[in-house]
């Protein structure tokens, strides 16, 4: 009986432990969550109180908005330089930036300081502007009822895209003064969602379309992006279709300049190029990891490729540009990238008029290899994503300023007279170099798989060519690398 006592004891004084133990484990939860409200609670009557004596106290009345707007960025301030802020005076301006559309009339303007008039460079096509006549050289010298001649010095661009931008559907009447005469016409617009393309050429047509073979000889084709929004990977897959209609053989993505985007549309736009294997994996605090594979179907393949990037090519640019080279689908040409290798989530507040742009996960290319350049990164370290072993081609601040004062230039399609370059791209130079290499070797190795080399005798000769014959091989055409184009 002392030992069954003993034993029910022991057993008793057990479950009491355990019992303890479990009890002790969820306070701790408990408290640890207490604990955290109370830290919240306390940070946020620091807050209020310094508001409220702001508010009360200060020599002169505040904008109670401009001090929780000022707050927030305070915050935001001690975070990545890629957390942001967007005031509700801010956020359509944010809207358009990423989605490259707004609502407008269409048209691409300079201000005329001489003529004190907006000049009109040129209408998008299909726009409000474009439908009503407006052609390139045209000058807007009033918007609204308001003389273009009386609006703030340095502030007539902003004004005037603020007079003609607005929610589609509405009207704005501007008075044109015609480039080929003195008449003036007074019209109304009705403004319209304008979608700007974001996929580009590299010359135009007659028509003052793209055209997107850069070297018709050699089949090489080419297309920028100057951004990457929900509309980049649809756009492009329909210049490759056409490019492949025309008998492309190889291809040249620009994305020098271009600052990223949309992280879906990075996806979709690698997922064009490979047809199996990661493109590219995401980690956050509060998200599980996630990974993105290529799929096979619509995959543009069977032709070499080189990719152009430069030190402001970010974010998606640098996903597509770090996919397509760790898959060994394209060679990258130029300098190394910005580093960038952060995702940022928009979260809407006060119901979606203001806006909070939060780093909340990062991104590594397939390999593993980081990208991101922190604070403290040395030149030494991995980050971006660096041109492959001797297709590095560096260009000087002076040499990229005038790279784009050349793609300005070439851009604008309603020229009188007709564009011709001076600026020597070395960088595109390589490209086109490294492709034609690519595809007098691929030749070479076709014809030698027509021709098998044998030890029998040489064949007596053979008669001489018929003149048809001749002709036919000369119109067989050789490589040859385009150092400067006329651009009409």
């Amino acid at each position: 009986m002392k030992y069954r006592s003993e034993s029910i004891l022991w057993a008793a004084t057990s479950a009491l432990l355990t019992a303890a133990i479990f009890m002790a484990t969820i306070s701790t939860g408990v408290a640890k969550a207490q604990s955290d409200d109370d830290e919240y609670y306390e940070l946020m009557r620091v807050f209020v109180d310094t508001f409220q004596q702001i508010d009360r106290n200060y020599v002169k009345e505040v904008d109670k908005r401009k001090l929780v707007d000022a707050a927030i960025r305070g915050m935001l301030s001690e975070l990545d330089p890629y957390s942001n802020y967007i005031a509700p005076d801010k956020k359509d301006l944010f809207t358009e930036a990423i989605t490259q559309k707004f609502g407008g009339v269409g048209i691409r303007v300079n201000f005329d300081d001489k003529m004190r008039a907006i000049e009109i460079i040129s209408p998008i096509a299909g726009s409000p502007a474009y439908k009503a006549g407006i052609h390139a050289g045209d000058r807007i010298i009033e918007i609204s009822g308001k003389l273009v001649k009386d609006f703030p010095n340095d502030e007539e661009m902003n004004t005037a895209i603020e007079l003609l931008r607005g929610d589609p559907g509405e009207e704005v009447e501007v008075v044109v003064r015609r480039a080929d005469s003195k008449n003036e016409d007074r019209m109304t617009l009705v403004r319209a969602i304008i979608e700007l393309e974001t996929v580009l050429g590299y010359s135009h047509n007659p028509d003052s379309s793209w055209n997107f073979m850069i070297d018709p000889e050699n089949k090489i084709g080419f297309a920028r992006l100057t951004h990457f929004t929900d509309r980049s990977a649809a756009e492009l897959r329909k210049v490759l279709k056409s490019l492949r209609k025309d008998g492309m053989k190889a291809f040249i993505l620009d994305l020098r300049f271009d600052p990223g985007g949309s992280l879906q549309a990075a996806i979709d736009t690698s997922d064009l190029f490979i047809e199996e294997g990661k493109i590219v994996s995401v980690e956050g605090r509060n998200k599980r990891p996630r990974t993105w594979a290529a799929k096979r179907f619509g995959t543009f393949t069977g032709f070499p490729m080189a990719i152009l990037v430069n030190r402001y090519s970010a974010s998606a640019s640098e996903i597509v540009s770090a996919c397509l080279q760790d898959h060994e689908r394209a060679v990258v040409i130029g300098e190394r990238s910005w580093g960038k290798g952060s995702v940022q989530n928009v979260i809407d507040l006060e119901n979606g008029s203001s806006a909070l742009k939060l780093t909340t996960a990062s991104y590594q290319r397939p390999s593993g290899e980081n990208i991101h350049r922190f604070p403290d990164s040395k030149e030494s370290d991995v980050w971006g994503v660096t041109p492959n072993d001797g297709f590095e081609v560096k260009y000087s601040r002076v040499e990229s300023r005038a790279l784009q004062t050349d793609r300005y230039l070439r851009d604008n399609h309603y020229q009188e007279i007709p564009f011709e370059s001076e600026f020597e791209d070395s960088q595109l130079d390589r490209a086109l170099e490294y492709l034609s290499d690519e595809l007098s070797e691929e030749k070479s190795a076709a014809d030698k798989e027509e021709k098998p080399a044998t030890d029998e005798p040489p064949k007596e000769e053979a008669p001489e060519k018929k003149a048809e014959e001749k002709e036919a091989v000369y119109r067989v055409p050789y490589l040859v690398v385009p150092k400067k184009s006329n651009i009409g």
